[in-house]
């Protein structure tokens, strides 16, 4: 029989285990993303810490049924109330998930983690069901909002760690109220909403099929896949030369196009890509430039800077879902890393009208969490628990 080892042996790799991660709850340690450093991440998580819990200024969509319906967001939306407005609160929750998730031993995890503790809990989440449900609100956050909050869940999910598992059973009745919400619009949508900014059905519709494939929803899953085939796959010449408009933050062409790589086989959506954006180039040539927003403070002109951040995701995505060989795929990339480098570089944080939700799109873009459900390349556990991301050492100018 072997001795026990002395304590002083015993304590040494105890300590040495927690300072490596490997005593931590969950994963053992996650691998950072390539290109992605943790003080980068830092900097994008602080612009959520800084707003989650910053009930003013902010914008509320309200219905007064009474005068009794008149009481600041926080008592509205306990667990919601901060970034400016609802559905900004509850992806930028999702940011710091997806950012502590990723980098679970950057000091800023802590912090996302404690604040997630904070908002998370039984009796939050139960006022903010009350309020989906009150009367007049059939349209509330619908389909943007609703689609953030599934997204949330979907991370929670995903994430293999008590406290998130904890989080994820405090958010499930309001992920269970927003999903029938939709199950019961999507059979009465007649026609797709094609606008560039919250109200669009095909960014909205991709977050809802990511979350139905997370969740095991199945229902959902069928029901959003046969409705975006029923509104979107006879769609042709999609006119890409109208956009943008001049507040748009998604593109309508390329998100929906984004949304039927979900939904198609690969030979098929090849296929349909053809008729739908028939003006990509079949090579390495310019085709799509990046907007400009003159002033950035300015809300709605703030509006273009997440614009080049989602067109870039979509453009990537996109390309993912065609065959190796298909000529588009260079121009697609090539348009996709252009706006990259100027979405990125316009998340500073200077004013807080974009402040308080680019560093959402910047973090969906850079962890490439939209890829990752078409591929099924992100995991949840042990040394795979980072999400991979394309190199934005050079383009990433937060400040």
């Amino acid at each position: 029989m072997s001795r026990p080892a002395p304590f002083s042996r015993v304590l040494a790799l105890a300590t040495a285990l927690v300072l490596s991660g490997a005593a931590r709850p969950g994963p053992a340690r996650a691998e950072a993303p390539p290109g992605l450093s943790a003080a980068e991440a830092g900097r994008i998580a602080r612009l959520a810490l800084d707003c989650v819990s910053r009930e003013y200024p902010n914008k509320i969509a309200h219905v007064l049924a009474s005068d009794a319906d008149v009481k600041p967001p926080k008592e509205l939306t306990p667990a919601f109330f901060g970034c400016f407005d609802w559905h900004s609160s509850v992806h930028g929750h999702w940011l710091l998930a997806r950012l502590a998730r990723t980098f679970p031993l950057a000091p800023f995890a802590v912090e996302a983690r404690a604040a997630l503790d904070r908002s998370l809990t039984g009796a939050n989440v139960a006022a903010e069901v009350a309020y989906l449900e009150g009367p007049g609100r059939a349209s509330w956050e619908r389909p943007y909002g609703l689609a953030w909050l599934l997204q949330l869940g979907a991370e929670l999910r995903e994430w293999d760690d008590p406290e998130a598992r904890r989080w994820a059973r405090s958010l499930a009745p309001l992920e269970t109220a927003a999903a029938r919400r939709l199950s019961t619009w999507l059979p009465k949508l007649g026609n797709p909403i094609r606008e560039g900014e919250h109200g669009q059905t095909a960014f909205a519709f991709g977050l809802v099929l990511d979350w139905a494939r997370v969740s095991g929803d199945g229902a959902l899953g069928k029901l959003v896949a046969e409705r975006s085939r029923a509104l979107y796959e006879k769609d042709r010449a999609c006119p890409m030369a109208y956009e943008p408009s001049g507040q748009d933050f998604l593109s309508p062409c390329l998100g929906e196009a984004d949304l039927m790589r979900r939904v198609l086989p690969q030979a098929a959506y090849a296929k349909w890509l053809w008729a739908f954006l028939p003006q990509i180039p079949g090579k390495d040539a310019p085709w799509l430039s990046p907007a400009v927003s003159l002033d950035r403070s300015d809300g709605k002109l703030a509006h273009l800077d997440g614009l080049n951040l989602s067109r870039a995701w979509m453009l990537e995505g996109i390309a993912s879902a065609l065959p190796a060989a298909d000529p588009r795929r260079a121009a697609l990339l090539s348009a996709a890393a252009a706006h990259r480098k100027a979405g990125l570089a316009a998340v500073t944080g200077e004013f807080y009208e974009g402040g308080h939700w680019l560093g959402t799109f910047a973090t969906y873009l850079v962890t490439e969490r939209g890829r990752g459900r078409q591929a099924n390349a992100d995991t949840s556990s042990g040394s795979n628990s980072a999400v991979k991301c394309r190199s934005v050492l050079a383009d990433f100018a937060i400040r």
